[in-house]
């Protein structure tokens, strides 16, 4: 396995790194995608986000504005779970 070492660089008012061209050909990423990124046992994971296929009929606005409700609305949901 061969490793890269990068330095965190200052964007804007956050952090970041770069990825070399060809690691991001190992791991079908090109410029645009969304990625997830989320922290285990103390290291960063960053993978590729899975597109969802959409059932007949349910568009992607629909599946925004569902987001936000369930975003907004979370404690509530989860509150339900436990009665």
């Amino acid at each position: 396995m061969e490793q890269y070492e990068r330095r965190v660089t200052k964007i804007g008012n956050s952090f970041g790194i770069t990825i070399p061209t060809d690691l991001l050909k190992q791991v079908g990423l090109a410029q645009g995608d969304d990625v997830q990124v989320e922290v285990v046992e103390g290291k960063i994971v960053l993978r590729k986000k899975e597109q969802l296929t959409l059932p007949e009929g349910v568009d992607a606005e629909f599946m925004d504005i569902l987001n936000d409700v369930i975003k907004e609305h979370d404690q509530a949901f989860k509150g339900l779970v436990d009665k």
